[in-house]
């Protein structure tokens, strides 16, 4: 956490670093000749050195303060906002290190500033031909005849493109200057975990997600709910801008007509009707209610009408540009719009003010009463206000509004992105991948699995923290109770390889010239398997489980002579035909019992290949063994390879019928009967082990000289089949 704060401390000197150099340098601009700005250089370093949240924060606080000074400059916020976006964009992916890319960003940094800056301009200031600026305006404006506004606005961008290739030079100077250590400690994060490499960030942004990620959710919410509030407080704004706007325009109409009314004579307006300006002081009135209209700008017109039943009879007109002035005593008929108030008119009564929009424009019309000594009213004072300049003041509180609403969304927006990105997105993608990759093959698996959790210690402070620990504690609990269960699982595997290897004892006990055979046999068939699997023969079927099943089941390929009578079994001499046929039963006599294996455990899957060992392995790769008759690859692989160990063992082994042949002998036996007898290439894979095989025939050999009897369930060890 300490770490965490110093990164903050950091970022916080060089956000307020690069306000002061905005400022530095937007002085010296503004202080020189020189036609340039200079006032974006900050704000660029800072979003290339510390992200997006501190560069947009310094372009829209840098405006915010220059606001004091001049008001307009908050409303450029916008434009230093999105600078600042750019750049982190160029800087973070490396794009301005070439040439090309370089001037690309210059170029999108003046498109921004000057490009849509220029328009603001316009609207805010007007068009000039005048000022530091005004060279190439002129230039424009004289050369190619263009008008004052595009010639302005070309002007300025042009400049802006020179401005923005000095701000992106200095500011690449300085982040250049800044050791490699150090600018990588600037940019600014807010780690709620451990950190991540941005490659790996780059995984899980690639892993988070099959359809729309949280981040644009995230960002669609926060767009919507800052969308919304905008357009009901722009509304709003709107609503009591107009009303504010329209009650200033009423203010200024009645104190308009209040002069008015305190001007003309009430005694003298039926002479002015009758007579006109033969009456002595009409034509000082007249001129007086001249300088009242001129005292603003949105009086329009300014008369007095005396109202009666067949019209409005002309006391007082004036002139205006548009319209010439009606004579006195003139009859002007009543406008649609006061027909309502004609009634209160002809009492004498003062009536609401009037906006109506026909012939004359959009205008805001107040009649005052004008009472003579008697308290009768003789006529009303009139003026009409223009509400044209209410358009234009909308207007422009609705770009200054727009200006700064883009600003400020933009950047609450990347605050809210920047939250999001560390308090959500990240933990949860980071939590997801850590479960979502966990392997289950093996304790060291599952307990790196757990370790890679718990290392990203998430401490959001909320329900994601709490969730993050329940994983955690949920998987190690899980972990632990699968080793657990995996031990058990041991335990019962080692119990059932002891009592097969009981079993197959008590069978093997009662051939007398057998000895360790089923545990020769066993650990010839491993050797087998791995040199073909070395080899890469039937490497589809030697899977390790199948190599598993084929070993622990190999004990019990001869359970079949259970059924075998011991006379026939330890017969000394050749067997006769019948006998024989009795001695050949054991192979289907054996698959009759591993069946019955197999329904009482019907989960042991050794037992099927215990099952195929018992009934195929007198089978011969010609067709000619028994008791099925079957060839090639119609014998299952875990025969084939039995039918060799098993041979093999024969061939060296002393019998009650034979002698044991030399290893030699026995070998060149087998490569003799490949293709014929045993499957070519498990032959192939035996001879290739020779050296293996020897080694365990010696062993056992040894085994059974210094043993009390051969043959005994001790002599595998603590290992039970592990030893073979």
């Amino acid at each position: 956490m300490k770490e965490h704060r110093n990164t903050h401390s950091k970022v916080i000197l060089l956000c307020l670093a690069g306000i002061v150099v905005n400022f530095v340098f937007a002085y010296i601009a503004d202080h020189t000749p020189l036609p340039l700005y200079l006032d974006s250089i900050g704000t660029i370093a800072v979003a290339a050195l510390g992200g997006p949240l501190p560069g947009v924060m310094v372009g829209l606080v840098t405006n915010l303060l220059k606001g004091a000074t001049y008001i307009n400059s908050i409303y450029y916020g916008v434009l230093h906002v999105f600078i600042a976006l750019a750049a982190v964009v160029f800087y973070r992916k490396g794009l301005t290190r070439k040439l090309p890319a370089y001037i690309l960003f210059v170029l999108v940094l003046a498109a921004i500033g000057g490009g849509v800056g220029s328009f603001i301009y316009a609207f805010f200031e007007g068009v000039s031909m005048e000022g530091k600026f005004s060279a190439p305006i002129v230039f424009l404006h004289e050369t190619f005849n263009m008008s004052e506004y595009w010639s302005q606005y070309f002007g300025l961008l042009f400049y802006d493109v020179i401005d923005k290739a000095i701000c992106v030079l200095a500011s690449d100077l300085a982040i250049r200057a800044l050791p490699a250590d150090f600018r990588d400690s600037l940019f600014f994060t807010g780690w709620k975990q451990n950190p991540i490499k941005e490659e790996d960030i780059k995984k899980l942004s690639r892993y988070s997600h099959s359809g729309c990620p949280l981040n644009l959710k995230l960002m669609g919410i926060v767009g919507i709910a800052s969308l919304t509030t905008t357009l009901v407080v722009t509304v709003i704004s709107m609503v009591l801008f107009r009303t504010y706007s329209i009650n200033e325009h009423i203010d200024m109409a009645e104190g308009v007509t209040q002069m008015i009314a305190e001007v003309i004579d009430p005694e003298k307006v039926d002479d002015y009707i009758e007579k006109g300006e033969s009456v002595p002081g009409y034509t000082y009135t007249r001129e007086k209610l001249y300088i009242i209209r001129a005292s603003s700008p949105d009086v329009m017109y300014v008369y007095a009408y005396k109202i009666m039943e067949d019209g409005c009879h002309v006391v007082f007109d004036l002139d205006s540009p548009d319209t010439p002035a009606s004579k006195p005593g003139e009859v002007i008929p009543f406008d649609p719009s006061f027909k309502q108030y004609i009634p209160e008119l002809l009492n004498g009564e003062k009536i609401e003010p009037v906006i109506s929009n026909d012939s004359y424009g959009w205008l805001l019309t107040i009649y005052q009463p004008v009472y003579n000594a008697a308290g009768e009213c003789v006529c009303y004072a009139a003026a009409d206000i223009s509400m044209k300049s209410l358009i234009k003041y909308e207007t422009e509180f609705i770009v200054k509004l727009i200006c700064l609403f883009v600003g400020f969304f933009v950047a609450v927006m990347t605050l809210g992105l920047w939250l999001a990105r560390y308090h959500v997105i990240l933990p949860v993608n980071s939590i997801s991948y850590a479960t979502g990759a966990f392997a289950y093959n093996n304790d060291t698996d599952m307990d790196r699995n757990v370790e890679l959790l718990e290392k990203l210690d998430i401490r959001t402070d909320d329900e994601i923290e709490n969730l993050y620990h329940a994983i955690c504690k949920t998987t190690r609990d899980t972990i632990n109770y699968m080793n657990d269960i995996e031990k058990q699982n041991k335990v019962m595997s080692d119990l059932q390889d002891g009592l097969i290897i009981v079993l197959a004892d008590m069978v093997e006990n009662r051939d007398e010239s057998t000895g360790d055979h089923v545990r020769k046999t066993a650990a010839y068939t491993k050797v087998i398997m791995d040199e073909m699997k070395k080899k890469g023969y039937y490497v589809d079927q030697l899977s390790d489980q199948f190599m598993s099943d084929v070993v622990r089941a190999a004990p019990l390929h001869d359970i079949g002579k259970i059924n075998v009578p011991d006379a026939v079994l330890n017969k000394p001499g050749k067997l006769s035909d019948d006998e024989f046929e009795i001695m050949k039963s054991h192979t289907t006599a054996g698959q009759a019992v591993i069946e019955q294996a197999i329904a009482t455990l019907p989960n042991a899957d050794y037992l099927e290949e215990a099952k195929n060992l018992a009934g195929y392995h007198h089978e011969k790769w010609n067709g000619k063994g028994y008791p099925h008759g079957c060839a090639g690859e119609e014998i299952p692989l875990s025969a084939r390879i039995m039918a060799v160990a098993d041979v093999f063992d024969a061939l060296v082994s002393r019998r009650c019928y034979k002698e044991p042949f030399s290893f030699e002998k026995a070998m060149s036996i087998i490569q003799e009967d490949a293709g014929t007898h045993f499957d070519p290439l498990v032959a192939d894979a035996f001879i290739s082990a020779s050296e293996k095989v020897r080694e365990i025939s010696e062993r056992f050999e040894e085994m059974s000289r210094t043993s009390d009897g051969g043959g005994t369930f001790r002599n595998l060890g603590k290992g039970g089949m592990d030893d073979l």
